[in-house]
């Protein structure tokens, strides 16, 4: 328990840790009642609504790129800065969130050119499409 403190259990709860140092922390928490209580605590104060600047921080990640930023950071059309800190986002602060947007929108840019065409048309007759549609309908 002496390596499990309470900021490694605020990140488990957040699941930003890797799965080795989550497998760590559940190992030390089924061997430990006293970090199981820590644990409880923490969810307890969770509950309640930690407002402190680090759990607003973290809830809000205010950290983590958009999904636009990331996209753009695939197309690598990035400035130096901006592409460096998403980098170091991904790569070294391993967010949980990110890395699934972006291997989202990885597997959306793979996608075959006729089934995108697919579903941009069907976003376009949802929407604007539609109205305009109607307009012209309503005209004749």
């Amino acid at each position: 328990m002496a390596d499990i403190n309470r900021e490694l259990l605020d990140a488990y709860l957040d699941d930003a840790l890797n799965d080795t140092e989550t497998a760590k922390v559940e190992t030390a928490l089924r061997g430990s009642d006293a970090l199981r209580r820590l644990l409880r605590l923490l969810i307890q104060e969770r509950d309640r609504g930690e407002h402190s600047i680090g759990a607003i921080w973290r809830r809000q990640r205010l950290t983590c790129p958009t999904r636009e930023q990331l996209g753009s950071f695939l197309l690598g059309v990035l400035d130096g800065d901006q592409t460096d800190y998403i980098d170091f986002h991904l790569r070294t602060i391993g967010c949980a969130v990110c890395m699934a947007n972006l291997t989202d929108l990885e597997a959306r840019q793979k996608e075959p050119s006729p089934k995108a065409q697919q579903r941009r048309q069907r976003y376009f007759e949802s929407s604007a499409g539609f109205l305009q549609m109607c307009r012209e309908t309503k005209k004749k």
